[in-house]
């Protein structure tokens, strides 16, 4: 998977269409990321006890991979993402661009 946490994604498909976030969490084995800000849904919270009450909260719920694309770090426009070895490691390196994402 080429999205890993902390990077900054557009969505270029579905409700959110157009928006941009940093990703949150991500989940390589389904390909899905949760983006923050971004695909939130209302949840109702069962009370715990006497003490804590019942609840409605909004979360950030995962979104998958193909949906969204990584920000160029020069442009700060949606690009793919390519492989490249410097120095005997492989990095990211943004398509538009060439510049290499950290």
């Amino acid at each position: 998977m080429k999205i890993k946490k902390g990077d900054k994604v557009f969505v270029i498909t579905g409700k959110d269409k157009g928006k941009q976030g940093t990703v949150a969490e991500s989940f390589p084995r389904v390909n899905k990321v949760v983006i923050e800000g971004i695909n939130v849904k209302k949840v109702h919270q069962k009370a715990r006890g006497e003490d804590k009450k019942g609840q409605v909260i909004e979360k950030a719920f995962p979104i998958d991979v193909s949906n969204v694309m990584l920000a160029d770090p020069k442009t700060n426009k949606p690009t793919r993402v390519g492989y490249k070895t410097e120095k005997g490691k492989k990095v990211r390196v943004a398509k538009k661009s060439g510049s290499v994402i950290s």
